[in-house]
């Protein structure tokens, strides 16, 4: 099934903009995407969400959102609030099996970090990613403390017998520190799974033309890029 699940170590670590950049990328590549965003949070009924933000970045893809809450909480903190139905991973996978019918590829994005509840029996995405037998694509900080949350989510990934498809880097700086140039080599080691990108730091406010032009840059082949993570590591963390 051509779903790959797309979470992050935590909260504000470039998901949103990792998952725009991988379906534009896909979308150059000739593939037709659909984009999931399981539950939305923090935004109000008029305004667009993460789904909404991946299009116009990435171009022609699809977009599906199964909730909206209006709190910027856990989706199963903010449904409970909000006194409305919260979205089960049964939920999530079976929107997702049925956008990929209909698509080359499926981009399910999660909610903050893998383990976030959506539901009062304490469902998560990595519930949704076994019931779909997808891959899982991890979305990291550069910066200190990232080796630790990347490890503890590879852990639970591997604790579950999920595929943990690779890591991207969420947000790379223009002049990155003693222990982001160390990350680099590292990232690999503490996930025990390749290193498959690094999006520049405000690339989501780049102007979408040049988003979708640069993309493929970011990525590596495994996700339609042309990115290269050795000569990446052999010039950053020198």
């Amino acid at each position: 099934m051509p779903v790959l699940v797309i979470t992050g170590t935590g909260t504000e670590v470039g998901k949103t903009i990792t998952t725009a950049a991988v379906a534009a990328t896909a979308v150059a590549a000739g593939r037709s995407v659909a984009v999931l965003k399981a539950a939305q949070t923090g935004v109000r009924p008029d305004e667009p969400g993460d789904a909404q933000e991946v299009a116009r970045l990435a171009g022609p893809v699809t977009t599906a959102e199964l909730a909206r809450y209006p709190e910027p909480l856990a989706p199963a903190t903010a449904a409970r609030r909000a006194g409305r139905a919260p979205v089960r991973p049964q939920e999530i996978a079976e929107a997702a099996a049925k956008l990929a019918t209909e698509h080359d590829l499926v981009l399910v994005e999660g909610a903050g970090g893998l383990l976030v509840r959506f539901d009062e029996a304490g469902g998560t995405l990595a519930d949704a990613a076994q019931l779909l037998g997808a891959p899982v694509l991890v979305v990291a900080t550069a910066g200190l403390g990232t080796l630790n949350t990347t490890d503890l989510t590879a852990r639970e990934l591997r604790s579950r017998d999920l595929e943990l498809a690779g890591v991207v880097i969420g947000g790379w700086p223009d002049s990155p520190d003693l222990a982001m140039r160390c990350n680099v080599t590292d990232l690999p080691e503490v996930a025990g799974a390749p290193l498959l990108g690094a999006l520049p730091m405000g690339a989501g406010a780049l102007a979408p033309a040049d988003f979708r032009a640069a993309a493929p840059s970011w990525l590596a082949p495994r996700l339609d890029g042309v990115w290269d993570a050795e000569e990446f590591r052999g010039r950053e963390a020198a």
